[in-house]
């Protein structure tokens, strides 16, 4: 025998689960679209928290260098400069006198970490673009270099071309 009141609820737990399911991806995928991808702080204005929807707004830049196995690759991202600039270090005429004393660290979450000056970064001092990258030869970066990977063209070795990196941290040295 069928109760009056058994369908109601039955109907009323699988709608709930109906729209659960349809509504969830979406909130997470823009989730993961807001995780903080890098992180830029210190000795510094504004830090800032980018996520890759953020790092995409940037202007993009893509560069043509040697690899570690001697292979020619392009490397697609956003210029460090251009970051850095938006948190508000300075570069460009403001590089100068006591701010010559800037360092940038970048990190990696195993620990590895790696040291350039404020003035490697600055187009007033060279005409290197150091690049965080996303992508190599048009593709995201795999799981061993990305998801993101300071691109240093020129060093003869590629110790500083950071996999992983997740922190820039502007610091003054005293």
């Amino acid at each position: 025998m069928l109760r009056e009141n058994s369908w109601p609820p039955r109907i009323s737990i699988l709608s709930s689960l109906l729209v659960l399911l349809l509504f969830t991806p979406a909130r997470v995928s823009a989730q993961t679209s807001r995780a903080v991808a890098i992180r830029i702080s210190g000795d510094l204005p504004k830090h800032l928290d980018l996520s890759a929807a953020d790092l995409a707004a940037f202007q993009r830049q893509t560069i043509r260098v040697t690899d570690e196995q001697g292979r020619q690759v392009e490397y697609g991202g956003v210029p460090i400069a251009e970051i850095l600039e938006k948190a508000g270090a300075p570069l460009g005429k403001e590089l100068k006198g006591p701010n010559m004393a800037l360092a940038v660290i970048a990190r990696a979450p195993d620990g590895y970490r790696v040291l350039f000056s404020m003035t490697e970064f600055d187009r007033a001092f060279s005409d290197r673009v150091i690049l965080l990258a996303d992508r190599r030869d048009g593709k995201p970066l795999d799981s061993r270099d990305g998801p993101l990977r300071l691109v240093v063209p020129g060093d003869k070795r590629h110790a500083r071309w950071i996999r992983g990196v997740t922190t820039l941290e502007v610091l003054r040295v005293r």
